[in-house]
């Protein structure tokens, strides 16, 4: 990976087997990214890059301006997320194993024992959620591999920095982000289709978006939704 600088900006380059250029900023940093094919030179990426700086800059402002949850201290009154909805956090004392409930659209109750540190809370709270996570998955994984025809080796969940999941196209092995438990079930699925289809075919060429789209039609809408807010 090349790191090339154009007006002020820092952006990641790196030449993949594809036919086209694709551009990509991520959040929560704004981090630019260029996919270019090999063979492109890196003058060439430059250009095109400065062709395209009034939307990168327009991009990294909106990125760089959504709203972000601010770091937890797993208390009572704090927001929470789940399947994208925000619930308020009660914390509950008991001499007794730790558990988390939902109690209708509001609350998310976590029993810990007297004394739990801010650490212990975090830690059956996350553990709560790779549960729950893992049974939304399972079916949502075994519908869409029959629906396209392939079979994962195996999956797995985890806490991912940058990407809401991945596949490994020569094993099979695809990880999901622990994150995405907080959004929308419909962004989730999405999710399963994107990394399923990377079974199919590896790269994010025309092919793969062709076969994204007849599956799923709105994923560009999903795509967004994802990354509107940063939880």
């Amino acid at each position: 990976m090349t790191i090339i600088k154009v007006s002020d900006i820092f952006v990641e380059v790196e030449w993949k087997e594809i036919k086209n250029i694709h551009l990509t900023i991520y959040p929560p940093n704004a981090r630019v990214h260029v996919s270019a094919p090999i063979g492109m030179t890196e003058e060439a990426v430059r250009l095109f890059l400065i062709t395209k700086m009034p939307w990168i800059n327009q991009r990294i402002t909106q990125i760089l301006g959504q709203n972000r949850q601010t770091p937890r201290e797993y208390v009572s009154g704090e927001n929470h997320y789940f399947k994208g909805q925000r619930y308020r956090l009660k914390v509950l004392y008991h001499n007794a194993p730790a558990k988390v409930e939902i109690q209708g659209n509001e609350y998310i109750k976590l029993y810990v024992r007297d004394g739990a540190s801010a650490e212990r809370r975090a830690e059956v709270l996350r553990e709560w959620y790779r549960s729950e996570f893992k049974s939304i998955l399972t079916p949502l994984i075994a519908k869409w591999e029959y629906l396209l025809g392939v079979k994962a080796n195996k999956w797995e969940v985890k806490q991912m920095k940058t990407l809401w999941g991945s596949c490994n196209h020569s094993t099979k092995n695809i990880i999901f982000n622990l994150e995405l438990i907080k959004k929308p079930v419909r962004c989730i699925e999405y999710i399963v289709v994107h990394e399923l289809l990377h079974i199919k075919v590896r790269l994010h060429n025309e092919e793969y978006t062709a076969l994204l789209t007849q599956y799923f039609p709105n994923w560009k809408q999903l795509k967004e939704e994802l990354n509107e807010f940063v939880v």
